[in-house]
C-alpha cells in the first residue's frame, strides 16, 4: 500500500463510532477507594459489553540499556497480591524483568471507551505457584509452554511444528508435565489510571497513587 492510500484510510478512520461504542459517564467523586475493585467492575462491564480478548493487555518492559519494548500477554489474576502474567523466565520479557523488575500494563477496551494502566514493581512467583498456574490453564497452554525456547531464533516453519506436535503429544499424555521456566510475574501497581472517553472530548482520567501506608490518593489528571 502507498503510503498516499495508507494516510487517506487513516482520515477515513473513526474513534468511538456510536454504533459500536459506548461511552458512559463516569463520576470519579463516587470511584471507590482503591483500584482493585474498580478494574474489577470495568473487566466485568467490558466483557458483558461484549469486548473481544477484554483480557488481553499491553505488558511493556525495558531491557538493560534502557530501551522500551512492548507486546500483548493475557491477564492471568488481579488480587491484592497485583495484576499476573506468565511467561519463559528464558524469553525476552523475562531478561528484561530480571535485568529491570519494574513494567507497565494497559487494558483497552474500545466497545466502552476505556483504558486502564497500571506500572510498579514486579515480581516471579514461586515454582510452585507457577506451575499451578499453568496445570489450571487449557491443554494448549500447556503444549506451548513445553514447546519453550520462546523469543528464541528459529530455523524454520518445520522446525516449530515438529516441536510442537511433540509438545502437544506430551501434554496430553502427561497434564501434570513441568515446565520449568514458565513463570507467574506479579505487577503490583505504584499507580493505577482510569480513563473514560466522553464524545465532547472530556475524557475523564482518574489516577490512584499508592501511599507508604498501604492506602491510595486519587487525583484527576487532563485528558
Amino acid at each position: 500500500m502507498a503510503a498516499t492510500d495508507l494516510h487517506t484510510l487513516l482520515k477515513s478512520l473513526r474513534v468511538w463510532s456510536p454504533e459500536k461504542t459506548d461511552l458512559r459517564p463516569f463520576d470519579p467523586a463516587a470511584a471507590p477507594d482503591a483500584p482493585l475493585p474498580l478494574f474489577t467492575t470495568w473487566f466485568a462491564e467490558a466483557v458483558a459489553a461484549g469486548q473481544p480478548e477484554p483480557h488481553t493487555v499491553s505488558l511493556a518492559t525495558t531491557d538493560a540499556e534502557g530501551r522500551a519494548d512492548v507486546r500483548i500477554v493475557m491477564l492471568h489474576g488481579a488480587d491484592a497480591g497485583g495484576w499476573s502474567f506468565a511467561s519463559h523466565v528464558t524469553s525476552r520479557k523475562g531478561h528484561q524483568l530480571n535485568a529491570r523488575p519494574y513494567a507497565a500494563l494497559v487494558f483497552y477496551w474500545p466497545v466502552l471507551g476505556r483504558q486502564v494502566r497500571l506500572r510498579g514493581p514486579v515480581t516471579a512467583a514461586p515454582s510452585e505457584e507457577s506451575q499451578a498456574d499453568l496445570h489450571a490453564r487449557s491443554t494448549g497452554a500447556l503444549a506451548a509452554a513445553l514447546t519453550g525456547l520462546q523469543s528464541g531464533r528459529l530455523s524454520s516453519l518445520a522446525e516449530l511444528r515438529e516441536a510442537s506436535e511433540a509438545a502437544w503429544e506430551r501434554a496430553r499424555a502427561d497434564p501434570g508435565a513441568l515446565s520449568p521456566t514458565w513463570t507467574l510475574y506479579h505487577l503490583r501497581p505504584e499507580e493505577a489510571e482510569f480513563f473514560q472517553g466522553d464524545p465532547e472530548r472530556r475524557h475523564v482520567r482518574l489516577r490512584y497513587a499508592a501511599r507508604p501506608d498501604g492506602g491510595w490518593d486519587r487525583q484527576l489528571l487532563w485528558p
